[in-house]
């Protein structure tokens, strides 16, 4: 049997978006600048996309900015939203465990001179709100707070924390990757001001993403050039792309109820099948607040990559750690703010699942991985001692 169970790192390409954007490479051949029918063509089809992009997440369509990642997105939204207030203040508060696109993007603010206050987690991984607000300063310009941890699935209380930063006037931003085109998101209820997405996470192309801002927001534009996006982002538009994004977040939000009901059922049956079969396993993350297709696991005495090997050899993909860190054994940053000793923060399994997965396949899973995490065990120096000290 061969079951991928790694979607948060890549989901497939839905048929129906493939369908979409063949046109695109086929037929549409126009700059979307371009005055002419050819690129008129280009320019509809990039509204249309930008339009059911806006109605995933409760938009205006004007709101919305393409780009060329979830990554870029989140650069444009930390960087652009705190430079555009950089008269204002230089102080921005991130969580500790954002992506690697947010947190490089708060380090290299500290190079042009400002100042970072990281807000911790508890051993869940939830922001506490009063956390942000004691973190918040008069010359706070920004505050940008995950909406959900792909990594261990825990979503964040958004709008308890978009209320403290509307009391002192100071955008938020959340970066939604994990969640929009996954659970139901709508940015006038979150209540923030910034909002990034990535297509590849509900299913369309990898390389094409969003950033909305809410009207009136100032942001500062990251690439120059030309007048793209209302001059917020330069570069010629990747028509094909953005029209696979278009379509598949018409498909998130119309199929979104139906995939959720879908994906519990496989989550459950992993989260509560593999401590059961395995001992020294936890669930990581929130039991309850969590992602619908995110099963999370610390794995003791044992390294991730070697489960990831060995599972593998089984038919299984599955992750450890976040994706930008799947090469780099290293401990995760997320894991470890939440508080996992670093050792046992080695030993993280992330396995998520998505629509076209079966709960045969968590059954699979939930009987190869015990014989694998005993044999890795037999190896392993820290179960010695652990064996040995009982």
């Amino acid at each position: 049997m061969r079951v991928y169970l790694d979607n948060a790192m890549s989901a497939p390409i839905l048929k129906e978006v493939r369908e979409t954007m063949l046109p695109c490479l086929q037929e549409v051949s126009g700059n979307p600048s371009a005055f002419h029918d050819w690129g008129d063509a280009a320019r509809e089809t990039i509204e249309q996309a930008r339009e059911q992009v806006a109605m995933l997440i409760g938009a205006d369509t004007e709101e919305i900015i393409l780009t060329g990642s979830g990554t870029e997105a989140n650069n444009s939204a930390v960087k652009g939203l705190a430079l555009a207030r950089w008269s204002k203040g230089k102080h921005i508060v991130v969580s500790a465990i954002e992506h690697f696109s947010v947190l490089q993007s708060a380090r290299s603010l500290e190079k042009m001179g400002f100042e970072l206050s990281l807000v911790p987690v508890d051993s869940h991984g939830i922001v506490d709100p009063d956390e942000v607000r004691r973190a918040v300063r008069k010359d706070t310009v920004l505050v940008s707070i995950m909406h959900a941890n792909t990594e261990v699935g825990t979503i964040e209380p958004m709008a308890e924390i978009a209320r403290i930063t509307r009391e002192h006037g100071i955008p938020l931003h959340t970066d939604a990757v994990a969640t929009a085109g996954t659970i139901p998101v709508d940015v006038k209820a979150l209540g923030v001001d910034a909002l990034s997405l990535s297509a590849n996470q509900f299913y369309g192309p990898h390389g094409v993403g969003a950033l909305w801002v809410r009207k009136g927001v100032r942001i500062m534009p990251l690439l120059d050039g030309g007048t793209q996006e209302g001059g917020r982002r330069a570069g010629t538009e990747n028509v094909a792309g953005i029209a696979g994004m278009g379509k598949a977040a018409q498909l998130a939000r119309e199929a979104m109820q139906d995939r959720m009901a879908h994906l519990l059922p496989i989550r459950d049956r992993l989260l509560t099948g593999l401590p059961a079969a395995i001992g020294h396993v936890e669930v990581s993350g929130h039991p309850v607040q969590r992602l619908p297709g995110n099963a999370s696991f610390l794995v003791e005495f044992i390294e991730g990559e070697s489960m990831l090997m060995m599972l593998n050899m089984k038919g299984v993909a599955v992750s450890s750690g976040s994706s930008c860190m799947s090469r780099a054994l290293k401990a995760s940053h997320v894991l470890l703010a939440m508080g996992v000793p670093h050792e046992k923060a080695q030993g993280s399994l992330l396995l998520t699942a998505g629509i076209d997965n079966r709960l045969q396949e968590a059954d699979y899973v939930v009987e190869v991985l015990p014989p694998i995490v005993d044999r890795l065990r037999q190896m392993s120096p820290l179960y010695a001692k652990f064996e040995k000290a009982k």
